[in-house]
C-alpha cells in the first residue's frame, strides 16, 4: 500500500527535485566539454557536495528557524533541522552518481553512462512528482500530469545536452 509509505517518505522535498536538476545540468555541461569520465564523476561529485554543504550552512543560519526571533532554536538544534531536510538534496545524486561512476569505471562506456544517468534524473523526477501529488490526495491522472511535469526539467536538461553535443 503506497499510502502510508508515501506520508511517511522524506525523499520527496523541494531539495530533492533541486539536487536532480542540479546534477542534470552538471552532467549536461561536463558531458559536453569532452571531459573523461572520471573528470565529470569528480566534478558532478563535487559539486553536489559542496552545494549541499552550502544548503545546509545556509539552513542553519537563515532559514525559518533561525530567521524567526520566536522560532529561533540553538545553532545546534538549527543545524540538525536543515541537515535532515538538505538529505533529499544529497540523496537524489547518488543514483545518477552512480551511474557516472560505473563510466568512469568502464564498467559501461562513459556516453552511453552520461545518457542513462540523465534519464535516470527524469525517472527520479518523475517518481517525486507522483508522489508528491499522491501527498496531495489527487487520483491517477493528476498524479501522472504532476510525474509528467516534474520530469520535464529532467528532460529540458536532456535537450540541452543533445544540442550541445
Amino acid at each position: 500500500m503506497i499510502g502510508p509509505l508515501v506520508q511517511r517518505t522524506g525523499f520527496v522535498t523541494e531539495e530533492s527535485v533541486y539536487g536532480i536538476v542540479l546534477v542534470s545540468g552538471m552532467i549536461t555541461a561536463s558531458g559536453g566539454h569532452g571531459l573523461n569520465p572520471w573528470q565529470v564523476f569528480i566534478t558532478v561529485f563535487s559539486t553536489v557536495i559542496v552545494f549541499w554543504a552550502a544548503h545546509v550552512y545556509a539552513g542553519t543560519i537563515a532559514g525559518p528557524r533561525g530567521a524567526s526571533q520566536e522560532t529561533r532554536g540553538s545553532l545546534a538544534v538549527d543545524f540538525r533541522h536543515s541537515l535532515r531536510r538538505s538529505l533529499g538534496f544529497l540523496t537524489a545524486a547518488l543514483i545518477p552518481s552512480a551511474i557516472l561512476l560505473l563510466g568512469a569505471l568502464r564498467v559501461v562506456d562513459d556516453q552511453t553512462a552520461i545518457w542513462i544517468a540523465l534519464w535516470a534524473g527524469v525517472v527520479i523526477l518523475a517518481a517525486l512528482g507522483y508522489v508528491a501529488f499522491t501527498r496531495y490526495g489527487h487520483g491517477w491522472p493528476m498524479r501522472l500530469l504532476g510525474a509528467f511535469l516534474t520530469a520535464l526539467f529532467g528532460l529540458a536538461m536532456i535537450i540541452l545536452k543533445a544540442l550541445i553535443h
